[in-house]
């Protein structure tokens, strides 16, 4: 009996692992349900790292998992998938089974974020506490470097990873978005882990031996010697490793929410570190992450949800010490108060500035761009009636605003700066790209942000009147100790402090720093409202262009063959969406350069001055020429401005197709198999015929004229091979018969309402053909006289 209850966690994972492949998803929660009310914490031990890998797919991405990602709410497994995975569902009850027997898991270093891997890997303790004492080196060796995790931060990593681990998925699968069932479950841990309202619920299991303890408390007195590490004496101490904190029982929870917010921190965003992006500055170093756009929007709700976490902080009850308020002030509390500043910003920021430098120019940038914008309005995120702030506090109030703006000042300054560098390379005419510019102009707008930008700039630009280690909170009168400056100065020498600081910790002592309202981005600001005003003027050029084609049509204009891209719009839609396209272009382009305006301090004469000069060849026929190029070696180099005259559309090569015609691409209103089918046969007649045909069509009287109009191709036009050569070509005319217009659509339309119109004539088939064939050659006539008519003209 001994001997089968030793076997029986390695025969559970064997059943599991022959069992579930023959089973839907459903039936396997039911199965896992029941395994684990049943079974001890022993033999779940040995199923925990299988299942988790399973559930989330392997960390190398050739195990897709359950493929959460794909799961949507129409799918029949969501509801069972969602109910066993969420924080109070039967995974967690596992978890906290585990969690109190203190078991470990490993996971390889090489699976960390860069900078993490790159840390222990050289010996240094890493900035997040969440990986301190935590090495583990194996029997095989230290080149299998392993992290030693708890089960709970064991499941939330490998949930975390799932997001940005690549999966060999069917061609036919597209990554899921928002209603994802991955994108349910993260909104559910982040509302379950750090709540709004209310604490952590308490861990729903507890044994004889009591209830789940800390991390903390079973690692403080573990100390990290030996492999070169450094002792984690040297670091700051954490705020929830405190004695005063430990000794407190809501402490006891309060550590799955601080290591549910780092751990998302740093597998999602800890991919740069300073260094890092200083290097990839360089041409010739590789990016070594591309965040997806899926990724973009999952931190996008990180941000919402942490902005709504810490706006939810409780107002501070007016004590004799300010001190005082803070130690009485509970630990969920406290990590409402640090979380944004302490774990998120930096990360943050360094994440959004390599998306803004290395994300491709087209629509899917607004995920970045919406991601920024939601960190730079804590104030969207605050009056939530979750929350304890009054209902007007959605507004930018300066009074409770102000801090956050001064802490956060790159990430309003510098990421805008290279926002307009992004936007004067964007194809504005598109109303998509307009729109994104109309956003940013509308977020700068608001009431009172430029003006608290502008004065925390003055306020880095101040000498520092403290020292680096002075505290930003919590002064002293000068009856408890304090000095004896004022209290405004002693604020302003706080906010100085604060300022400085973070400009510091993330840019470093010696940087350069470029002001908003400083005269280098008041250039760049000129350039972009001269970019959106040329936008402004092509989008109305096409807009007349469309509605003069429009009123032009007729039925003599519908029987032509027409063009291969007539029918495709500015936006990529059809033709008759195009004025709905370019309205709304016209529409937040005019609002866009109303709010810089009103940023920049820009009047009515000044914008109408730069508005003018850019549009100044609106009826002179410039927009007709070629774009700006330089002659290089090999040809012609588009310029800047070139490029920036083709992305609006001010400018264009004159393209054409200098091939054989019958090779042309087969058009969208041609039939394919006719199309070769005729080629064939055009092949065949021109072959027999070719010296009878070339000779007729060389004679120059009239007979000779009308064979030119019917046998051969358009007089070619002397056209450059292509914008980088300078050569130039001559085709022949080529001679022969060409059968591929019956081909088209709209021919074989035409011809069917010919014969139904000789059958209604009582004409038979053989007497409409005649007829057919005669308009034709009348047609021919026609053409030919005219021509030779215009030429004497």
């Amino acid at each position: 009996m001994a001997a089968s209850s030793l076997q029986q966690p390695g025969c559970l994972l064997a059943n599991l692992k022959v069992d579930s492949p023959n089973k839907t998803l459903a039936q396997r929660c039911q199965d896992l349900i029941k395994i684990i009310d049943d079974y001890h914490a022993k033999e779940l031990h040995a199923i925990f790292s299988w299942l988790v890998e399973s559930v989330f797919g392997s960390l190398d991405g050739i195990l897709g998992g359950w493929k959460l990602r794909l799961l949507h709410s129409r799918c029949g497994d969501f509801a069972p998938i969602v109910d066993f995975l969420k924080p109070s569902g039967p995974m967690m009850k596992l978890v906290y089974k585990l969690q109190a027997e203190e078991y470990k898991y490993e996971v390889p270093v090489n699976y960390l974020p860069a900078p993490v891997k790159t840390s222990i890997q050289e010996g240094v303790l890493p900035d997040c506490p969440l990986f301190h004492n935590r090495p583990h080196f194996p029997m095989s060796g230290i080149l299998t470097l392993n992290m030693a995790l708890n089960p709970f931060e064991f499941f939330i990593f490998y949930f975390a990873s799932c997001l940005i681990t690549p999966k060999n998925l069917p061609g036919s699968q597209h990554v899921g978005t928002t209603d994802s069932a991955y994108f349910v479950l993260a909104d559910m841990y982040l509302k379950y882990f750090l709540p709004i309202e209310g604490s952590v619920p308490p861990s729903p299991f507890s044994d004889s031996k009591g209830s789940v303890s800390t991390p903390a408390q079973r690692s403080a007195n573990i100390s990290l010697v030996g492999h070169g590490l450094h002792s984690p004496s040297l670091l700051k101490h954490h705020i929830f490793l405190q004695p005063s904190v430990n000794a407190d029982p809501a402490a006891q929870e309060i550590w799955r929410s601080e290591t549910l917010l780092q751990m998302l921190v740093e597998v999602w965003l800890h991919h740069y570190s300073l260094k890092m992006y200083q290097k990839l500055q360089l041409p010739q170093v590789k990016e070594p992450f591309s965040p997806s756009e899926e990724h973009v929007l999952a931190v996008r709700l990180l941000v919402k949800h942490l902005h709504a976490f810490s706006n939810s902080l409780k107002p501070e009850q007016p004590l004799a010490s300010p001190t005082h308020s803070h130690a009485q002030a509970g630990p969920l509390e406290e990590f409402k108060r640090v979380a944004l500043q302490r774990f998120v910003q930096q990360k943050l920021f360094l994440f959004l500035q390599h998306c803004f430098g290395h994300w491709p120019l087209d629509a899917s940038f607004r995920a970045v761009l919406e991601t920024w914008l939601s960190f730079i309005q804590p104030w969207r995120y605050a009056g939530d009636k979750r929350t304890h702030l009054p209902a007007d506090s959605g507004r930018c109030d300066p009074d409770k605003w102000e801090s956050f703006v001064q802490e956060n000042l790159l990430v309003y300054t510098k990421l805008f700066q290279v926002f307009l560098n992004r936007a004067v390379r964007m194809d504005l005419v598109n109303a998509k790209n307009a729109l994104m510019l109309f956003r940013v102009a509308k977020v700068f707008c608001q009431p009172d942000l430029a003006d608290m930008i502008h004065k925390a700039e003055q306020l880095f630009l101040e000498p520092e009147l403290v020292p680096h280690h002075r505290q930003p909170r919590g002064y002293l009168t000068p009856g408890q100790g304090g000095g004896f400056l004022s209290s405004r100065q002693r604020i302003t020498t706080d906010a100085v402090f604060r300022v400085k600081s973070h400009v510091y910790a993330l840019e470093g002592q010696d940087c350069q720093y470029k002001q908003m309202f400083g005269p280098e981005l008041w250039a760049a600001v000129v350039r972009l409202i001269q970019v959106v005003a040329q936008a402004r003027h092509t989008a109305k050029r096409i807009s007349d262009r469309s509605c003069q084609a429009a009123a032009s049509k007729s039925l003599l204009s519908w029987l032509t063959a027409p063009s291969s891209d007539s029918s495709i719009g500015l936006c990529g839609v059809e033709a008759e969406e195009n004025n709905e396209c370019l309205r709304k272009t016209h529409e937040f382009l005019d609002r866009a350069l109303v709010n810089l305006c009103t940023v920049f301090k820009l009047n009515q004469g000044q914008l109408t001055q730069l508005t003018a000069n850019s549009t100044s060849f609106e009826d002179d026929g410039q927009s007709e020429r070629l774009p700006d190029c330089v002659v290089g070696e090999r040809g012609l180099v588009l310029t800047d401005l070139g490029r920036m005259q083709i992305i609006n559309g001010l400018r264009r090569f004159d393209i054409q197709f200098q091939g054989d015609p019958e090779l042309q691409p087969i058009r969208s209103y041609e039939n394919a198999l006719l199309v070769r089918f005729l080629y064939r046969m055009s092949s065949l007649l021109n072959a027999q015929f070719e010296g009878p045909l070339t000779e007729l069509c060389s004679r120059t009287d009239f007979a000779g004229r009308l064979c030119q109009h019917y046998l051969t191709s358009p007089d070619p036009a002397v056209l450059a091979r292509t914008p980088a050569s300078p050569r130039f070509w001559d085709r022949k005319r080529r001679v022969g018969v060409s059968l591929r217009p019956l081909a088209s659509y709209r021919t074989i339309l035409l011809l069917g309402f010919a014969y139904a119109a000789g059958a209604f004539l009582s004409f038979g088939p053989v007497s409409s053909t005649l007829l057919i064939l005669a308009a034709v050659f009348l047609h021919g006539v026609a053409v030919t006289l005219w021509a030779k008519k215009w030429k004497r003209h």
